[in-house]
């Protein structure tokens, strides 16, 4: 069916599973691309719905989603004003060697309301459009969940195929996205399928502020990965022109290349 134009209410049924943010494109009949934006640990949707407004794509449409689990108090800032926090993980697990939180908790909670009711239960089932359409975004976990998620859509099963002696086998689809962009987020080795005659995925990825080692990893797996490495060597949201243009251009890229 032709993909029909996003409102407010069609994201409704997801307001106490998966608080988001949403931000239309002036005007909404516009809409030629969905972002989903994944903050980082400890943070909420409000701040990187703030960076979807400032962006203002041209026929994006934006969605800023909220951590599937709060952080504990113990984890928040203390004092007043302080707010609360959100974070991806199934878990939250220690590294004993660093004593810092495992940057690998598992994501499968994440997956299935963010792949699973966000993108194909409303935009792909109820409105119409293609996976093709779909962007991540994501700083720190966020941007190890938008790697995961594009990782995982090559092996998701589209037919289950019976052979005679009863056994059944994934007839495994190689689905793609418009694109991911991971700032500071390495690609989990969770949401790395565990097929071994899986494929390289063909989704583009911008990896930006990552080390050898994980940009490593995310060249095993995917096909087209282009890296940026800021001067300064902090993980941070961009602070300047000159580091938010490579990200500017992956979204101008991916948005003209799929026409």
């Amino acid at each position: 069916m032709p993909a029909r134009v996003p409102s407010a209410k069609d994201f409704e049924s997801l307001a106490s599973t998966l608080p988001h943010s949403l931000h239309f494109p002036s005007p909404p009949e516009s809409t030629t691309s969905i972002l989903i934006l994944l903050h980082g640990l400890g943070d909420t949707d409000a701040s990187f719905a703030s960076f979807a407004r400032s962006m203002n794509l041209p026929g994006v449409f934006a969605i800023s989603v909220r951590g599937t689990s709060p952080l504990p108090a113990g984890l928040l800032p203390a004092g007043p004003g302080a707010r609360a926090g959100f974070h991806w993980g199934d878990d939250l697990l220690m590294d004993e060697g660093s004593g810092e939180l495992d940057g690998d908790p598992g994501f499968a909670r994440a997956r299935d309301l963010v792949l699973g009711e966000l993108v194909r239960g409303v935009l792909v089932g109820r409105l119409g459009w293609e996976m093709s359409d779909v962007m991540f975004f994501g700083f720190g976990q966020g941007g190890s969940l938008a790697l995961g998620l594009a990782s995982q859509l090559r092996v998701q099963p589209k037919v289950v195929e019976v052979s005679d002696d009863g056994s059944g086998s994934a007839n495994l689809g190689g689905e793609t996205c418009k694109g991911a962009v991971s700032i500071g987020g390495p690609l989990p080795y969770s949401m790395v399928p565990t097929v071994s005659s899986r494929k390289k995925s063909k989704s583009k990825v911008l990896a930006v502020q990552l080390s050898d080692d994980n940009i490593d990893m995310i060249k095993k797996e995917f096909e087209d990965v282009k890296v940026v490495q800021w001067k300064r060597r902090e993980v941070d949201m961009p602070r300047n022109r000159e580091e938010m243009f490579p990200i500017m251009k992956f979204f101008a890229d991916q948005m003209r290349s799929w026409g």
